[in-house]
């Protein structure tokens, strides 16, 4: 694929991230363009985006067209959004305005994607879709799962103030096709990647690395939203560390039951965990800035894939509807 055309779609943390990355490498040879809102893409219309990398000497800032109407924007040759998941439904619309025929979306998510039963391999599963994922169909008739890669994220990152964003650690990401060929596409978008400096793997399995991912995402996501703590914060006590082992092998026992290989075992995750140190998750971030908190895709669909493959999730089930609770507080008008 020729890919001239990129717009990251959801120019936040992530999204921002790899815009000023993709800009900054390769300015003279692709236009990058990206869709944000609010405070945030006024910053980066006056001031352009800026990035502070984990041990960098200086920040890097680019300018890069920037606005919160896709119509402005002509088709593109490749789409990476930067939403969560709970936000792509209504997005759906604008991003279809940026699409061409051989336009691929790259999307960047955790937990359990809108996509994730497109090509899968158990015909009993085989393109099932979620209500609660993608509201009406949107996304699969106005994207559709063919257009998709796959994306596993890891790295820390945090919007610090509008325009700006933080990175704390050199991160890794994980591409995939849900069909899981190692396909030109892929490769091509790898390579454009690598150029930006951006840690890029691809995977034959992407479905493996969605769940291995979100044995964190469906534990540390919620209990540290609920108890305002940092990762630190959280292994540092041993019965609540023992509450994140728990839903650990409840994300192990419901992906393995859909045919997924979960690799780590629970005992090495929360030891790996050990060692992140005093970083804030995604939902903790969203939280106290009182944004609406991603909780389908990380803990509402563990416990439905539970009940489709009848494996109990009693502790998960618990944490859903706590945090359903905390986020209908969170979101209500301030008096």
């Amino acid at each position: 694929m020729s890919i001239k055309n990129i717009c990251v779609f959801g120019a936040g943390a992530l999204g921002g991230a790899i815009a000023a990355k993709i800009a900054s490498s390769l300015g003279d040879d692709v236009t990058v363009s990206v869709i944000a809102r609010g405070a945030h893409l006024e910053a980066i219309v006056r001031h352009g985006l800026t990035l502070h990398e984990a041990g960098a000497e200086a920040p890097i800032n680019v300018k890069v067209t920037a606005t919160d109407n896709p119509a402005d924007l002509p088709p593109q040759d490749l789409v990476i959004t930067g939403l969560k998941g709970h936000q792509l439904s209504p997005a759906a619309k604008g991003m279809a305005k940026l699409l061409k025929q051989e336009t691929r979306v790259v999307m960047i998510l955790n937990g359990i994607p809108w996509w994730y039963f497109h090509r899968d391999e158990h015909p009993e599963f085989a393109e099932l879709q979620f209500e609660e994922l993608d509201a009406g169909g949107a996304l699969w008739s106005l994207i559709g799962p063919q257009r998709v890669i796959g994306c596993v994220a890891h790295q820390g990152a945090e919007v610090s103030q509008p325009g700006e964003i933080r990175l704390s650690n050199r991160g890794r990401f994980i591409l995939g096709e849900p069909s899981g060929e190692i396909s030109a596409d892929l490769q091509a978008i790898q390579a454009l990647l690598q150029q930006a400096d951006i840690n890029v793997t691809l995977s034959s399995r992407i479905r493996d690395d969605i769940w291995n991912k979100l044995m964190g995402n469906a534990s540390f996501n919620p209990i540290s939203a609920l108890t305002r703590s940092s990762m630190a914060e959280l292994m540092a006590d041993p019965a609540v560390s023992d509450q994140i082992g728990k839903v650990m092998r409840e994300v192990k026992a419901v992906g393995e039951a859909l045919g997924a290989n979960v690799g780590m075992s629970v005992e090495d995750r929360l030891e790996q965990s050990k060692q992140i140190g005093p970083v804030r998750t995604s939902m903790l971030q969203d939280l106290l800035a009182r944004k609406s908190l991603e909780i389908t895709p990380l803990v509402g669909m563990l416990v439905a894939l539970g009940r489709l493959t009848s494996v109990a999730t009693p502790v998960s089930e618990t944490l859903l509807a706590m945090v359903s609770q905390l986020d209908r507080e969170n979101c209500k008008p301030a008096s």
